[in-house]
């Protein structure tokens, strides 16, 4: 039989088992059985009262696969605290053909191990809420008193031997600081330049970041107010920052988050990176026009041509106009059902060039089998020695080996079906390619580079050879969703190569 373990290290308890304890009994267990083990889940620090385990996940999804029998864990609690889940998932398990034992708790297979497994596993949610109510109980009654409850430590503050917040004289001057420069009218990005420079630091020990500057411009601790909850302790902790500096330093965060913005760019080039010029080879890169009545007009234009460098491209192309052409070539593409069905066949071919342990291992296989076979047939023809005998043994424990190698090849990197990589070209249909967000992921998967000649502009796409031809001319016209190429869909389309099917592979080992 094959398994697989999996280990949980829950922060909730200071009694809790090692992983290297867990995975050690284990194995153990395992070995006194006969299982062999073809891998190893481990959540650390990670409590089992819920379900949003990145590893535990996995399993249970690597299950569907149907190449392990048991999930070994050093007791069920470390599978689940709560009764709902650990029914849910025994279930899924259940379908897919795998069972959870536990290695130290001895459970037999009839009546009354149900009886004793579900008592476990009562005993388990039991400890788990008690302690989280005993945890809580403290935690409220820490907050009453004003104490450190745990978590980040407020920068400008220590903590004292009896669990309270006192001023740290080497941070405290920095925060004071901040508030008066920021008054005076210095930016938080300049803020952070400048008392990184200075040498002050988080509760981490990292340079400051703009997050960090804006927290520590609001937090109303420095007011000395405790605040837990529902809990708020005014005058309970030393107050670093005067009530009117703080109130005035609120105000001015208020009116220049209503002002404009000095220097943010109003909305993302997405070609930037994409486009080359045909003329002089370098990139095109995004602009801001003012015309007479005002009004601003947004393009994408040649940078040696931008700053004088000798480029004769003049001419910029509308922003609007160039990222829409080129969004609907995209979802030609992707409404192509015919093209779809061969990029997905590159794609299923580009997981076998990945893994080339598993050709190999699969080969290895089919000429021991074919071994096994030829003997099989000689004994069934009266051939039969010691040394006949002692062959066929070897072979069938290379069987074993090699079959084994492969379930753990399979495991590590589940092999996508055309029918996978199909559905999730299906389901790029459905952006909205009015999305900010669906217009990036398109232009990065899809897009190669654009090159801008005088005439046309040429796409080259993420495969091989996939290139599409358009006019300038069409950059002109008002409509652009009206235009279609008088070309064939993919005149100069020659699909034989891996690009793009590696790139869909790593897609969707993303979101699969």
């Amino acid at each position: 039989m094959t398994a697989v373990i999996y280990a949980r290290y829950s922060c909730d308890s200071q009694r809790e088992a090692s992983i290297e304890g867990q995975l050690r009994e284990c194995m153990a267990y395992a070995e006194r059985q006969g299982i062999q083990i073809l891998e190893t889940y481990i959540d650390r620090a990670l409590s089992a009262k819920t379900d949003n385990r990145p590893q535990f996940q996995k399993m249970i999804k690597d299950s569907a696969q149907k190449l392990f029998d048991i999930v070994l864990v050093w007791k069920l609690d470390r599978f689940a605290r709560n009764r709902y889940d650990s029914a849910h998932y025994k279930n899924v398990l259940k379908k897919n053909s795998v069972k959870v034992l536990s290695a130290t708790e001895t459970i037999s297979q009839g009546a009354e191990g149900i009886l004793l497994e579900s008592l476990l596993e009562g005993m388990a949610e039991y400890y788990s809420a008690e302690l989280a109510e005993k945890v809580a109980r403290g935690m409220h009654e820490n907050a009453l008193k004003s104490k450190f409850n745990g978590g980040t430590l407020t920068i400008g503050y220590k903590i004292d031997e009896n669990r309270r917040y006192a001023i740290n004289p080497e941070t405290a001057p920095f925060v004071l600081e901040c508030y008066k420069k920021y008054l005076e009218g210095m930016s938080i990005k300049q803020l952070v330049k400048v008392m990184n420079e200075r040498g002050m630091r988080n509760t981490w020990g990292t340079e400051m970041t703009i997050t960090t500057m804006t927290n520590v411009l609001k937090n109303r601790r420095y007011l000395g107010e405790y605040r837990y909850g529902d809990i708020v302790n005014k005058g309970e902790i030393p107050q670093i920052v005067p009530d009117k500096l703080f109130d005035d330093v609120q105000r001015a965060i208020a009116k220049n988050r209503r002002a404009p913005a000095k220097h943010k760019a109003t909305e993302d080039y997405l070609l930037t990176s994409k486009l080359v010029c045909g003329n002089c080879g370098s990139l095109w890169v995004g602009e801001i026009g003012t015309s007479r009545n005002g009004a601003k007009h947004r393009y994408y234009k040649c940078i040696n041509a931008k700053r004088k460098r000798g480029c004769s491209k003049k001419k910029g192309i509308k922003k609007e106009l160039l990222e829409d052409l080129v969004l609907k070539q995209i979802m030609k593409i992707i409404m192509n059902d015919e093209l779809i069905d061969k990029l997905a066949d590159i794609a299923v071919e580009q997981q076998s060039k990945e893994n080339v342990a598993l050709p190999a291992l699969r080969s290895n296989l089919k000429e021991i089998n074919k071994s096994i076979d030829n003997i099989i047939k000689a004994i069934e023809d009266g051939i039969y020695t010691s040394s006949t005998k002692e062959r066929l043994q070897e072979l069938e424990k290379s069987r074993d080996e090699t079959e084994l190698l492969i379930a753990k090849e399979e495991i590590k990197k589940p092999f996508l079906s055309k029918e996978d990589v199909v559905s999730w070209f299906y389901e790029l249909r459905k952006l909205n390619i009015e999305s900010l967000s669906a217009r990036k992921c398109l232009i990065d998967i899809f897009i190669n580079s654009i090159v801008v000649y005088e005439n046309e502009l040429q796409i080259l796409f993420n495969y091989r050879d996939g290139t599409e031809t358009v006019p300038v001319e069409i950059l002109t016209c008002s409509d652009i969703k009206s235009y279609f190429p008088p070309k064939s869909n993919y005149p100069n389309l020659v699909i034989n190569g891996d690009t793009f099917g590696f790139l869909i592979f790593l897609e969707l080992e993303k979101v699969l």
